[in-house]
């Protein structure tokens, strides 16, 4: 690995961002330019007298190596296509290694995730599995939202356990109200920037994370800012520093995110995206070959200075490594970028110390806690994320049955309502899978529920369980975390009516239109909450749901409301209410794979004629991250209907000379004919 000295940036007042002709005579007067010394990196204890370093004024090209969304699969699990913490680290110190010129290794975000692994890692005395596999690695990372999940001391937990230490970035954050990363960024060791020396080069980093962290993890006394402003203060700042080379490392969710905040940004370089599992390649990448990418490695997006700037990402879990060699010119400017999406082989050797270390242990003991068998199912359990947060599932409606179930049982010994209805959040479920029918074990559970959610329940008035389910239903039919996954009740929504509008900023505010989604709310005894839109009078109801949620968590509207814990996660009500209330059996008949139709669009008229003309057909543009299925929930109201987009497309030629002949596989920019 390419040695490096970090030399962090402490908050301070941001200095006023120097035209170009002015930064050209300050640094002239400036040269020659040293480095901040090594000891700086573990906090500043160093003597203070190591040699300068003179700072290059020629063009150069820096590799930068990265990748972002690890979420803790440490573990290979190579039928799933991932290969492990291990090979990854292996992969990652061989490019190190190989780089001719300066090279920094970045990564942007989500370094860990709720799961069996994480909650074995977790219990462990000592460094957590996730810190001991990066050890060594990395120059900087970005924190993402999962890395708060858990609770601001857990994230410092994370970031203590690294040797040697490194800086955890974000500029759109104020840790100062959170003792534990309070303490770490007076070391500056969570810091809005860093300025790394490779190579006779200062490179600056910058960190963001998206402003939703309140609204979908728990940083609890953590303040998020907006990301722009945060950031462009930042490159001001370490511009007039002298720096003229700064990448930023973000985690907004959505690649799409961090292009828009490009075309606002001036001085930014370098732009490392995280959080939206986007594929970038270029032909001839291994990572993900059989893949459709979102878009060439690297994108390039023109910012607010009409400078073209490299947008990159990569897909997570550990599965691949982006390799970007960018030039710059002796005054900092960015004249070329080239690389490749590097996938890691399923079949390479393992890093010998991190699979000694991390992965031989932790797969002994996710072993031992994960076989216990809980029971069976005679149905596949249908998990993936693009369906849970579209829709009703069997996994889904399981777990909304636990909340509601196990809380019947354990309310009266809080002295609380038994709860009648319950909700949680497509966000929460995480096992991303088609679980096959066969044996449910305890690890099944984790898998499905890996967070330290707790079973809340309160009285809710009429009125706040329709604004919910409003709220909950309001971007469809984008795949979000939000989307309601229901108990004890059926509801009926208007795809094609307004979705409620929600400020994005983080705090939740309502903002035009109101929203008018809501068609029917109905309890399992007949009674009816919601009828054509409308809330019907009576009695509050009793939900039982999550802590996350009742507190905001995805804009649901419950924090005003007293809710009472009844002292069990989620994962545990799951495996309790399979093992005891269904006497260890899941069957089809009560589980369905579409969760029996909880959540459901109003149905369409079909079709008379057996002949449709043209008129009969809208027709839709195929987007990145679209498949049949989910398109079907948009227009036609299930995804279960996708047949009858595939029966009216099938053979149809497209623009680029191909046609949809096999459901699976459809190309971006296909015009498909969906039938009205």
């Amino acid at each position: 690995m390419t040695m490096t000295r970090t030399e962090f940036a402490a908050p301070r007042r941001t200095a006023r961002r120097l035209r170009a002709a002015v930064m050209a005579v300050v640094m002239l007067a400036a040269v020659p330019l040293v480095a901040t010394p090594s000891g700086a990196q573990a906090g500043g204890d160093g003597d203070g007298d190591a040699t300068p370093t003179l700072i290059s004024a020629a063009p150069v090209t820096l590799t930068i190596l990265h990748n972002n969304d690890g979420e803790s699969k440490l573990l290979p699990d190579v039928e799933s296509g991932f290969p492990g913490v291990a090979r990854f680290a292996a992969a990652m110190r061989e490019l190190q290694v190989a780089a001719t010129g300066p090279v920094v290794t970045l990564t942007s975000g989500d370094n860990f995730l709720a799961s069996l692994e994480l909650g074995v890692s977790l219990d462990r005395d000592g460094p957590m599995y996730d810190s001991v596999a990066l050890s060594g690695i990395y120059d900087a990372m970005a924190l993402g939202n999962h890395d708060f999940d858990f609770g601001p001391d857990v994230t410092a937990r994370f970031i203590e356990g690294f040797d040697p230490p490194i800086p955890f970035l974000s500029a759109n954050i104020d840790v100062s109200a959170e003792p534990a990363l309070a303490a770490l960024a007076e070391r500056g060791l969570v810091a809005p920037s860093t300025v790394i020396e490779t190579g006779g080069e200062r490179i600056g980093v910058i960190g963001a994370v998206t402003p939703w962290l309140p609204n979908i993890s728990s940083p609890r006394k953590v303040v998020v800012s907006a990301v722009l402003a945060a950031v462009q203060a930042e490159a001001d700042r370490l511009t007039a520093d002298g720096v003229n080379k700064i990448i930023l490392v973000s985690h907004l969710q959505d690649l799409r995110e961090e292009e828009a905040l490009v075309v606002g940004l001036t001085g930014v370089d370098v732009i490392i995206a995280g959080g939206g599992d986007d594929l970038l390649a270029n032909p001839g990448d291994t990572c993900q070959p059989d893949e459709e990418p979102v878009g060439p490695y690297p994108t390039w997006v023109d910012d607010a200075a009409d400078s073209r700037v490299p947008v990159v990402t990569a897909p997570g879990g550990y599965r691949c490594i982006g390799k970007l060699d960018v030039t710059f010119d002796a005054d900092g400017n960015v004249t070329a970028a080239v690389g490749a999406s590097i996938g890691i082989a399923l079949d390479r050797d393992p890093d010998a110390t991190v699979q000694s270390d991390v992965v031989e242990p932790l797969t002994a003991e996710v072993a031992l806690v994960g076989s216990t068998a809980l029971g069976t199912s005679d149905v596949d359990l249908e998990g993936r994320k693009p369906v849970l947060r579209t829709q009703s599932t069997n996994v889904g409606s399981l777990v909304a049955d636990a909340l509601r179930v196990r809380g019947a049982h354990l309310a009266p010994g809080f002295g609380v309502a038994v709860p009648q209805v319950a909700v949680t959040n497509g966000g929460g479920l995480r096992n991303d899978s088609v679980i096959p029918a066969g044996t449910v074990s305890v690890g099944t559970t984790w898998d499905i529920a890996p967070f330290n959610n707790v079973l809340v329940t309160a009285e809710v008035p009429r009125a706040t369980l329709a604004e919910l389910l409003e709220r909950a239903l309001s971007v469809l039919p984008r795949a979000t975390g939000q989307f309601p996954h229901v108990s004890g009740m059926t509801v009926v929504y208007d795809p094609d009516a307004a979705g409620q509008g929600i400020d994005r900023d983080g705090d939740c505010a309502l903002i035009e239109p109101a929203g008018a989604r809501l068609w029917e709310v109905t309890l399992d005894d007949g009674t009816q909450i919601v009828r054509f839109g409308n809330v019907v009078d009576g009695d509050p109801v009793s939900l039982a749901t999550l802590d996350f949620l009742a507190n905001g968590g995805d804009c649901y509207p419950l924090a005003d409301i007293a809710f009472t814990r009844l002292g069990v996660t989620y994962q545990q009500a799951l495996a309790d209410y399979i093992a005891e209330d269904l006497n260890g059996s899941i069957n089809a008949e009560q589980y369905p794979v579409d969760g029996g139709n909880r959540v459901m669009a109003q149905a369409t008229e079909d079709e008379p004629d057996d002949e449709a003309a043209e008129d009969d057909y809208v027709l839709y543009t195929v987007q990145p991250g679209d498949f049949l299925w989910n398109i079907a929930v948009a227009h036609l109201g299930h995804g279960a209907r996708w047949p009858a987009i595939f029966e009216a497309n099938q053979g149809r030629p497209q623009a680029d000379g191909g046609a949809l002949t096999d459901p699976n596989v459809i190309r971006i920019g296909w015009v498909l004919r969906i039938p009205s």
